[in-house]
């Protein structure tokens, strides 16, 4: 592809994806698949240019006055070239840029006087929950590649990737887990193909670890979505056991039978009506506003809406209560979130202690020691985990894990 053409692509994804109604990732995979004979150098310059503009997007906004244009935002985010050569209405190029287009690209290189939410890359509603701009900063910045090695040793895989010229060094605190700073094509690496490698960010690999499950409990993940600590937790069972996985999306959970194949994982079974009430691991992964994720999905945070927080903290609310009445006693109800949001964690946390005086949250640290032979406990808290970028170095999660201390009779 020439380089315009390139280009006018990075503008036509651009288009669907600042309608803010799906996920960046899944209209750029569209486009592509739509459109097969793009090679992968032009898809790698495509993909790149529009993460950049989805990470400087209220910085781009806010240069241009408040319009929100995928060709002026890509003009932009192009800098020192000559916009002429790319913006010059051949086919396959993008069309000639306006009188007013230009009198706006050069109003933009003077201005200077950005906004908080545009210095920070995040609505002013959301920066103000969390406040923390350095947690902010980073939260707008590339999250590295990581896997976890499945029924194989790190050191295995480490040395096959590298042979395939991917080049991978341990998670500083996941045992089972590999990190890279480079892009990955996963189509094109036979230790995924082959099941030995999985992609999962390391803190989601720490938080499977802590459920601490063994093959004579009996445990469900109850928010599988498509079912990557499911798998997780049945590979660190070596097969061994059951693990339940339920979701309310039946297309979601469907996804979990080739997954399993590919990794030879046996032990999931799916389950669609939960009536048991003697769960050793009631492990709730909940819907949430993903805030943890933004390094991996910047543009998740112009789809989230006050009241759809709101939304999304009932259903958190449910579903803890619903956790309760389906753990044994002396069991674990496990909550997690891949948020960075208080109401979605401990203040959720701290709201069903009030109403639930027989669970107790686990010494926290106590667990991180017996699982992990690290010295640091990178948390500020006993009571629950709160992982980051900042503390861990991985996306934001949180973990806790309550006793269900009912008397059995």
């Amino acid at each position: 592809m020439k380089e315009a053409s390139r280009v006018q692509a990075a503008i036509e994804a651009l288009n669907e994806i600042l309608a803010d109604k799906y996920p960046a990732d899944n209209i750029l995979d569209k486009y592509f698949k739509d459109r097969r004979y793009i090679g992968a150098k032009d898809r790698r310059f495509i993909a790149e240019l529009v993460w950049q503009v989805i990470r400087k997007r209220l910085h781009l906004k806010e240069k241009l006055g408040g319009t929100v244009s995928a060709r002026l935002f890509v003009a932009l985010t192009l800098g020192d070239v000559d916009l002429e050569l790319l913006f010059n209405g051949e086919e396959y190029a993008p069309e000639k840029l306006s009188s007013e287009e230009q009198k706006q690209l050069k109003m933009a290189a003077n201005f200077n006087d950005f906004s908080e939410e545009a210095i920070y890359e995040c609505p002013q509603w959301l920066a103000d929950k969390i406040n923390d701009y350095k947690l902010l900063d980073m939260l707008n910045t590339t999250a590295p590649v990581d896997m976890r090695v499945n029924f194989t040793s790190r050191e295995q895989a480490i040395a096959r990737l590298k042979k395939e010229g991917l080049f991978f060094a341990p998670t500083p605190l996941s045992p089972i887990g590999l990190r890279s700073y480079e892009r990955i094509n996963l189509n094109n690496c036979m230790s995924y193909q082959d099941g030995e490698v999985e992609v999962m960010d390391e803190g989601s690999q720490v938080i499977s670890l802590l459920c601490r499950v063994k093959s004579f409990h009996k445990i469900i993940d109850y928010c599988a979505g498509a079912g990557g600590k499911s798998l997780a937790l049945g590979a660190m069972l070596n097969n061994e056991g059951i693990v339940w996985a339920h979701d309310i999306s039946q297309e979601r959970i469907s996804r979990i039978k080739k997954r399993a194949e590919r990794l030879d994982v046996t032990n999931i079974k799916i389950i669609q009506n939960v009536t048991d009430k003697d769960y050793d691991r009631f492990i709730l992964d909940c819907p949430c506003s993903g805030s943890g994720t933004w390094r991996r999905s910047p543009d998740a945070k112009f789809r989230l809406t006050p009241a759809r927080l709101n939304e999304i903290c009932q259903t958190q609310a449910e579903l803890l209560e619903f956790g309760a009445r389906h753990t044994a006693s002396g069991g674990r109800l496990i909550y997690m979130t891949c948020s960075v949001l208080a109401e979605e964690n401990e203040q959720q946390i701290e709201h069903f202690l009030k109403n639930h005086p027989e669970y107790a949250p686990l010494d926290h640290r106590e667990l991180w020691k017996n699982t992990f032979d690290l010295s640091v406990y990178p948390f500020d808290s006993d009571k629950w985990l709160k992982f980051s970028p900042l503390n861990t170095g991985t996306d934001g999660f949180f973990f806790c894990a309550l006793q269900n201390n009912t008397q059995s009779c």
